[in-house]
């Protein structure tokens, strides 16, 4: 079988899912280190090829600088070298904010610091200023602190164009792509730019990842590995597999939870399955997750259940048989 991403570049990060981290708060808005202990512990034991803390999904436009700083160190020390982790590094509007945050994530040990791709240039600025922007942010930053992209949707989505992609690719200084264009001819297009570079895409949509992956993807850093890990750590690793084609349909269809109330759905699937941890969030009032909400996601894990089941028995019996 191919390798996962065996179209891309060198093989700085390895292939496979890499969940966007939620953070656990206290029922007095406080980080739960114990809770995000255990979280990441889940996360390991689920098949993760690496950790991206201080993410969306950590909610982290409102966490302190304090509080990103200490996650990712948090994490980093829970993983012990057992999976790369990576973080986001600047959530501020100026760039001189932007390279003091840069700068201090770096200084946690994180295996790359991630860039926000809406944090370089206003919704109206073009490619141009956006570059400009990036060449006076790389050099504040020391050249051995390795570089990753986030195509973050909030405050706006900021998808990498032709011309920003062959310019990172190029640059040599980034690893990781997280990808959330949605849209499988944007992700052909960048990786055919990124071939041969240090620069992996890792898929974000459900509904493009299998295609993407037989296509040279690296892996899948999205919401649902917040609730289906299992599965996506089957599919990223078994996507040549005939079937997989079957279990991706049924992934797509249970993405649609990522519209529901995310992340409080998400902490409250993780609780189904036995995790200790509050749903507080800071990004929503958790209190508003309806009782029908809480039945669907319900309804999530049993159909979990049922594939894991099904898929996980298929494949292990064929790899031993």
């Amino acid at each position: 079988m191919m390798e996962i991403g065996a179209k891309s570049g060198r093989r700085d990060f390895p292939g496979g899912v890499w969940p966007v981290m939620l953070t656990p708060f206290t029922e007095r808005n406080e980080v739960d280190y114990p809770a995000l202990g255990r979280l990441t512990d889940w996360y390991l034991e689920g098949g993760c090829s690496g950790l991206f803390a201080v993410t969306q999904s950590s909610e982290m436009f409102f966490l302190t600088p304090g509080e990103r700083i200490e996650i990712a160190r948090y994490v980093i020390e829970r993983v012990a070298g057992r999976v790369p982790v990576i973080a986001g590094g600047h959530v501020s509007d100026s760039l001189e904010d932007q390279i003091v945050e840069v700068n201090r994530m770096s200084g946690t040990g994180a295996d790359a610091v991630i860039l926000t791709t809406n944090r370089l240039a206003a919704r109206e600025e073009g490619d141009e200023v956006w570059i400009a922007n990036m060449k006076r942010l790389l050099d504040n930053i020391p050249r051995e602190t390795k570089l990753g992209l986030y195509e973050c949707p909030y405050p706006y989505k900021r998808v990498l164009s032709r011309r920003l992609t062959e310019w990172c690719a190029d640059c040599g200084r980034f690893y990781f792509l997280k990808d959330t264009s949605c849209d499988l001819e944007n992700i052909r297009m960048k990786l055919s730019l990124c071939s041969g570079s240090n620069l992996r895409l890792y898929n974000a949509n459900t509904a493009t990842l299998l295609a993407s992956l037989r296509e040279g993807a690296a892996g899948y850093s999205g919401v649902m590995a917040n609730m289906q890990i299992r599965l996506y750590d089957l599919l990223t690793r078994e996507f040549e597999r005939e079937e997989m084609e079957e279990l991706s349909d049924a992934l797509t269809m249970c993405a649609l939870i990522e519209k529901q109330w995310y992340p409080t759905n998400a902490k409250y699937y993780l609780q189904l399955e036995g995790m200790r941890m509050g749903l507080s969030c800071r990004v929503q009032d958790a209190g508003a997750m309806t009782g029908t909400q809480k039945d669907e996601v319900a309804m999530l894990r049993r159909i979990t259940g049922r594939l894991e089941n099904r898929f996980l028995r298929e494949v292990g019996h064929e790899r031993n048989g």
